[in-house]
């Protein structure tokens, strides 16, 4: 497999209402090893509760403030914070004033969530077994 290179401002992107995310490194370019996204937080963004059984997130703060919020411990992390957050860390995420960041998942996959999202029907959404499901094929377990 040959290199690939992924200029600024390209990437699959994906818009959500307090979220926009860029893949930068997919699944298939990782043979599964990661994904890398960055991602711009809107100001009032929040991320609920949750752990993964299987799955590491990097966190990389690029601009702004984000508040990683832990069973034991609130981080308020700022520009050149890295945090590693391992797997069955019980975590969730607060922006007030929106931030800039980039984030891996490894294994990879956090991509192809993000393809399944996009596609879904409004009813799909409404759906809480139907979203409970999708989101454990994908290693995201909520409370």
């Amino acid at each position: 497999m040959r290199q690939q290179i992924v200029l600024p401002g390209q990437g699959k992107t994906y818009d959500w209402s307090q979220d926009h995310v860029v893949v930068k490194s997919s699944l298939e370019l990782s043979h599964g090893r990661l994904t890398l996204v960055e991602d711009r937080l809107d100001p009032g963004f929040f991320l609920g509760r949750h752990h993964h059984k299987k799955m590491i997130e990097i966190f990389y703060v690029l601009e702004g403030s984000v508040e990683f919020r832990f069973d034991d411990e609130v981080v308020v992390a700022q520009p050149g914070t890295t945090l590693n957050v391992p797997p069955n860390v019980w975590h969730e995420v607060v922006s007030p004033e929106g931030a800039k960041l980039l984030t891996i998942f490894s294994p990879g996959g956090f991509d192809r969530y993000l393809e399944e999202l996009v596609a879904l029907t409004e009813s799909q959404y409404a759906d809480s077994g139907f979203m409970q499901a999708l989101s454990e094929r994908y290693d995201i377990f909520e409370q």
